[in-house]
């Protein structure tokens, strides 16, 4: 509509140049295109083509943001908002997890601690008995070599006395034999000997 405007007016304006003076067509030039009454769309008769392609372009503007932008925010949103609360399920559900191998892990721990202690009881009760039997058969083994010991001191002991016996018998009969200068028997030595301790 501006585009057919537009001719008319310059054929007009050429008309009447036609008919003005020849510096009134010049002054024209000069300001613009001032004297063909300014900007097209400050006149009244272009604003009804104005307002409809603004409600066209604001229309147009308002399916594409309606339609397409606004959804693929809402989807992203919605998708970020999916992704962080499936992140912070699964930091529950591991969380929960490890929170449960840690109980799971104690657990075992103080059973492995109270196993421990019980066997260190028994061992303790085990070493105490092997121990207090060991030293039950070493006293038993040290009085048997104490009684075999007596024994044996006894027997050297009669041995020695009757040794001794003989050795005095012996001396006896030589200081008799010395002093008197009679020989004695070894019969009448033991006999003078027993009657002496009697």
């Amino acid at each position: 509509m501006a585009a057919e405007t537009t001719p008319n007016a310059e054929a007009a304006g050429a008309e009447h140049g036609a008919h003005a003076p020849a510096g009134t067509t010049e002054v024209a030039a000069a300001h613009g295109g001032e004297a063909s009454g300014g900007l097209p769309q400050f006149r009244m008769e272009y604003w009804g083509g104005q307002i409809v392609w603004l409600f066209l372009i604001f229309a147009v503007l308002y399916i594409l943001l309606a339609k397409v932008f606004v959804p693929r925010l809402r989807k992203i949103q919605d998708d970020r908002a999916a992704t962080i609360a499936d992140a912070v399920s699964q930091a529950r559900s591991v969380q929960a997890e490890a929170e449960a191998q840690a109980k799971a892990a104690q657990a075992e721990i103080d059973e492995a601690r109270a196993r421990a202690r019980g066997l260190a009881v028994e061992a303790k009760a085990k070493a105490a008995a092997e121990l207090a039997a060991s030293q039950k058969a070493e006293d038993a083994r040290l009085q048997a070599q104490m009684d075999e010991a007596e024994t044996r001191i006894r027997g050297l002991r009669d041995q020695a006395m009757t040794n001794v016996r003989g050795i005095a018998g012996e001396t006896a009969q030589a200081m008799v034999e010395k002093l008197t200068g009679q020989k004695v028997t070894a019969a009448e030595i033991d006999a003078a000997l027993a009657q002496g301790a009697a």
